[in-house]
């Protein structure tokens, strides 16, 4: 049996983290500074560095602000950003989470403000830690994955065999978001024959399109030359690896950075901005997925790799699926999974999927994973412009209240 944090819009967290939100770089340092006086007490930095405009970065840290693992929110303004921190505090404030904004031109600069949120956190850290767990099953989780430093090994064993993991989670009601659309390209036929609804299946094939038609325009693919030297010869190779971490499950729906899926099930997140080319690289790092997929609710996210990452993430656990043998030699620390033990006769797929779904589990029931146990907490917000989905995209259901 599970047991989570109880939110006031019903979903269960994981974890019961109090971040700090920046709202634009030059509030950045202040609220580090914050943090850096709570090491190891569950106090996560997140934030926004731009000045300009953005509905998609404020959607975002709405999303991360509520997320089902946070329980406090303290807000970090300089005072002058574009940034609507009205709306941000409200928001929380809805939540029912405990929530503070500081304006640093307001109280006086660096140490007034630094001083100001160290008192705010003193204050709401010991309800946080505290507070009680309640009964959750697995129906209540929601797994996100990603691959990144992928190599010739990662198609192979890591990401099928989260797949299988992935179809352990669906089959008892979880909900697993898998994403990546330009490394997908080729596939997008293989995931309209797995859609619920024909509709969603065509939407399906238009997203990866779109995504080819994006990286075509930036003249520079999803492939890095560190795929090239692990042992990857072409997108298409990598694209198959990269479908293999879906499982074999029916995809129930298609959805964007910030919306959060109505039901539980497999579901596709289209992460290629709509409209023309503006904001460069999709995806400047792994940790920008993170971010993407914690925003769509997911309480920890799969992490397969072949040539070794260290990262893990704010806000929601990693767990680190090694797919090379040697890697996982050189980088035990960094790994939660050997799936290596695959290709050297050790294991077979489905016995490291299970174990990938037992360590979700574990997870879920408060073991910290190594990137947490490391102290890894990076996080990554830029731009980016999605326009909403449509109906089709969610056959099974429109998505709850607190969704839209």
């Amino acid at each position: 049996m599970l047991k989570g944090f109880l939110r006031a819009d019903g979903r269960k967290g994981i974890r019961n983290y109090l971040v700090v939100a920046y709202l634009v770089e030059c509030a950045h340092h202040v609220a580090a500074e914050i943090v850096r006086a709570f090491p190891n007490q569950g106090v996560h930095l997140i934030g926004f560095p731009g000045c300009f405009p953005s509905d998609y970065a404020e959607r975002i840290m709405q999303r991360l602000c509520t997320h089902p693992n946070v329980g406090a929110c303290l807000i970090v303004s300089l005072g002058c950003e574009s940034f609507n921190r009205r709306n941000l505090e409200e928001s929380v404030a809805a939540s029912g989470r405990p929530v503070a904004t500081l304006v640093i031109q307001e109280l006086g600069g660096t140490r007034a403000t630094v001083r100001a949120g160290q008192d705010w956190v003193r204050e709401n850290l010991p309800a946080l830690h505290a507070a009680e767990r309640v009964p959750m099953t697995v129906s209540e989780l929601v797994v996100g994955t990603i691959c990144g430093g992928s190599d010739g090994t990662s198609g192979l064993t890591a990401n099928p065999a989260a797949g299988r993991a992935f179809d352990l989670l669906v089959a008892e009601g979880a909900t697993a978001i898998f994403e990546e659309t330009g490394e997908l390209i080729g596939c997008e036929y293989f995931m309209a024959d797995r859609a619920v609804t024909p509709e969603l299946g065509k939407l399906l094939i238009e997203c990866v399109q779109k995504a080819a038609r994006y990286y075509s325009t930036l003249g520079h693919g999803s492939f890095a030359p560190g795929n090239a030297e692990g042992g990857l010869s072409t997108i298409e190779e990598k694209s198959l690896g990269a479908y293999s971490k879906s499982g074999q499950s029916p995809i129930a729906g298609l959805i964007k950075p910030g919306d959060l899926p109505p039901t539980g099930g497999l579901y596709l997140l289209d992460v290629v901005p709509d409209g023309e080319v503006r904001f460069g690289f999709p995806n400047i790092s792994d940790n920008a997925e993170i971010v993407e997929l914690i925003a769509c609710g997911c309480h920890l996210v799969l992490f397969t790799t072949g040539r070794g990452s260290v990262v893990g993430s704010a806000i929601s656990p990693v767990i680190k699926i090694c797919a090379n043998p040697e890697t996982y030699r050189r980088m035990p620390e960094d790994m939660d999974v050997n799936a290596g033990r695959i290709l050297e006769g050790q294991a077979t797929l489905d016995e490291v999927g299970r174990e990938i779904y037992g360590l979700v589990i574990e997870a879920a029931n408060g073991r910290m994973t190594c990137s947490e146990a490391l102290g890894h907490q990076e996080f990554i917000l830029t731009y980016k412009y999605f326009e909403p989905i449509s109906p089709a995209c969610l056959p099974l259901g429109a998505p709850p209240a607190y969704a839209r």
